[in-house]
């Protein structure tokens, strides 16, 4: 799979994404990962990419023409390109599996405030937030969001059912986990994991699931694609 990132902060994502799941994705060419800075698509002096809101109003907006190139020069024919931005659509697990199934993803990082108008009608294909707070600029959810996809590609995580069983990938938080010792402090770990009943260990990691679910994020429970079914 293939992501681009245009973004005014490239030396943000220098770090996160060198290590971990996603270093192992890039070495091993599960991942090929470019990030590109919205002001090498400028040709004033002093890289102008932004500028005062028609209209009036307070901060400034990115404007048009360096996203429009950038765009243009990065995306192919099979490129879904997609802002970061607060107005767009929930990220979530199901997102993140439609991601990972793209050939090639453009990830544009929203900044200031936000995006000329013309830049969604022309050439965004989506829009995503990453929740309903205020956060500098786009860079952090672009990071986001590729480590969420990251682990959906196979290969990624190494053995591929690892993240069929964590939380949101079925609509419900994960069930809860033990390791030894069987007994620590008092605190025992459930019979029924220690009995080897393969059966009755996978209901009562189910029957756990939808109990914390229900618990900790009953808006889970809605039955909405991509946010849980319990029933």
């Amino acid at each position: 799979m293939k992501i681009d990132v245009l973004t005014l902060f490239p030396a943000m994502f220098a770090g996160p994404l060198d290590e971990s799941i996603i270093k192992r994705a890039r070495a091993e060419g599960l991942l090929d990962l470019a990030i590109h800075n919205l002001r090498d698509f400028t040709h004033d002096r002093h890289r102008t990419v932004d500028d005062k809101p028609f209209g009036g109003g307070p901060g400034m907006l990115l404007k048009p023409e360096p996203i429009f190139e950038a765009v243009e020069q990065i995306a192919r024919d099979h490129t879904r390109v997609i802002l970061l931005a607060p107005t767009g659509r929930k990220f979530n697990q199901a997102v993140a599996l439609e991601l990972a199934r793209q050939e090639h993803v453009l990830l544009v990082c929203g900044s200031y405030e936000g995006f000329d108008e013309r830049v969604r009608e022309a050439l965004a294909d989506d829009e995503l937030s990453i929740g309903d707070y205020v956060l500098t600029n786009g860079a952090l959810p672009a990071m986001v969001v590729i480590d969420a996809v990251t682990r959906l590609l196979p290969g990624a995580l190494g053995d591929d059912e690892s993240s069929l069983d964590e939380s949101f990938s079925h609509g419900l938080l994960e069930y809860p986990q033990y390791t030894r010792p069987a007994e620590f402090r008092g605190m025992k770990v459930p019979e029924v994991l220690l009995s080897g009943n393969h059966a009755e260990i996978e209901k009562w990691r189910r029957e756990q699931a939808k109990k914390r679910t229900k618990e900790r994020r009953p808006d889970l429970t809605n039955g909405k694609r991509g946010d849980g079914e319990l029933g």
